[in-house]
C-alpha cells in the first residue's frame, strides 16, 4: 500500500514554491515525470487536488494551500532533527545546496567548492546559479553566495576575497572604428551590449565618480541575458558591454578586450558566503564553513 515519504512532501514544496513541474523536478534532481507522477500518487492518497494544472502555469488549490501550510514547519522541524543526527558524525557526508550567481560561482569554485570535494569526496556539492535573490532558508539551500550588500541581516556572513568591482570593455577593433569612450555620456554614440534583468526588465549601466553618478540606458543592436553571450559579442566587436570584473579579467590581461571608462567604475562590496544560525550543524556543513573561513582568511 502506498504511504507518502518525506520525498513525496519535498516535492509539493517545490512545486508550490517553483509554481512549475520541471522546475521543482530540476531542484530535487528528478525527472520531470518522476515528479509528476510522486505529486498525482499524494493527491490520490489524499483524495484532492493539491495543484490546478494549466498547459501554461502550475498553481496552489485551496486544499493545497492549507496543505503546505501544515506541512512546511512540520517537515522544517523532521530536518532539523535530522541535521541534529547527522552533526554527530565523525565524517563529512551528505549534500550541501548552494545558491549564488554565475560571477560569484567562477570565483568560489577552485579555491572553495573543488577544494572542498578534494578533502570531503563524500560529500555531493550541489551548485545552483541564478540572478535573482532567493531566501535559501526557504528554498532549501544550504548557503548563499551574494554581494555584502545584498546579504539579509539575520544571516551569518563571512567576507570571500576582495571587494568586486565593474568592467566596461570592448575589443581593440571596435575602440579602433569608433573610438574611445571618455565619460559615461559619450556612450550614448556608442552600440552598446543591452542585458535583459532576470525580472524582464534592461539593465542601466551605473557609474560612480567622486559623488557624480550617472546612470545610462544604453542603445545596441543585441540584448541579452547572461554574462558568456554578452563576452561573445563584444571579443566579435560587436560593441561595449557592462560586466563583473572577473568574468572579462583574463581578457583584459591577454589584450583581447580593452577597459575603458574604469575610474567611473569604484569598487563594490565584497562576495559573501552566508548561511543561517543552527544549533545542531551536520559535519558536512561545518567542515564547509570551516574552509570558507580559511579562504577568507589567505584572501586578505
Amino acid at each position: 500500500m502506498y504511504q507518502p515519504g518525506l520525498n513525496d512532501l519535498d516535492a509539493v514544496l517545490a512545486v508550490a514554491r517553483r509554481s512549475s513541474f520541471r522546475g521543482a523536478a530540476l531542484d530535487l534532481g528528478m525527472s520531470t515525470t518522476a515528479m509528476s507522477s510522486a505529486i498525482a500518487k499524494l493527491e490520490a492518497h489524499l483524495g484532492v487536488r493539491l495543484f490546478n494544472r494549466t498547459t501554461r502555469s502550475v498553481s496552489l488549490t485551496d486544499a493545497g494551500r492549507a496543505f503546505v501550510e501544515q506541512v512546511a514547519p512540520g517537515l522544517e522541524d523532521i530536518r532539523g532533527a535530522m541535521d541534529a543526527a547527522r552533526s554527530q558524525q565523525a565524517k563529512p557526508s551528505g549534500m550541501l545546496r548552494i545558491n549564488t550567481f554565475a560571477t560569484a560561482a567562477r570565483e568560489i569554485l577552485a579555491p572553495l567548492v573543488l577544494e572542498y570535494l578534494r578533502r570531503h569526496p563524500d560529500v555531493h556539492v550541489d551548485v545552483v546559479t541564478e540572478g535573482r535573490l532567493v531566501d535559501v532558508v526557504a528554498e532549501g539551500f544550504d548557503f548563499g553566495v551574494r554581494m555584502a550588500n545584498l546579504v539579509p541581516t539575520d544571516m551569518i556572513a563571512i567576507p570571500l576575497g576582495e571587494p568586486q568591482r565593474h568592467a566596461i570593455v570592448a575589443s581593440p577593433a571596435y575602440l579602433k572604428k569608433h573610438g574611445r569612450p571618455r565619460v559615461p555620456s559619450d556612450l550614448f554614440r556608442h552600440r552598446c551590449i543591452r542585458v535583459r534583468l532576470p525580472n524582464g526588465s534592461l539593465f542601466r549601466w551605473d557609474f560612480r565618480k567622486r559623488g557624480q553618478t550617472a546612470l545610462i540606458d544604453v542603445t545596441g543592436p543585441i540584448t541579452l541575458d547572461e554574462a558568456s553571450l554578452s563576452r561573445i559579442a563584444v571579443l566579435e566587436g560587436i560593441g561595449l558591454g557592462f560586466f563583473m570584473e572577473p568574468d572579462v579579467r583574463g581578457d583584459i590581461e591577454a589584450g583581447r578586450l580593452v577597459r575603458v571608462l574604469e575610474d567611473w567604475t569604484p569598487e563594490l562590496a565584497r562576495l559573501c558566503l552566508y548561511y543561517p544560525g543552527r544549533r545542531n550543524s551536520s559535519a558536512a556543513h561545518t567542515a564547509f564553513v570551516a574552509l570558507a573561513r580559511e579562504v577568507a582568511v589567505a584572501r586578505k
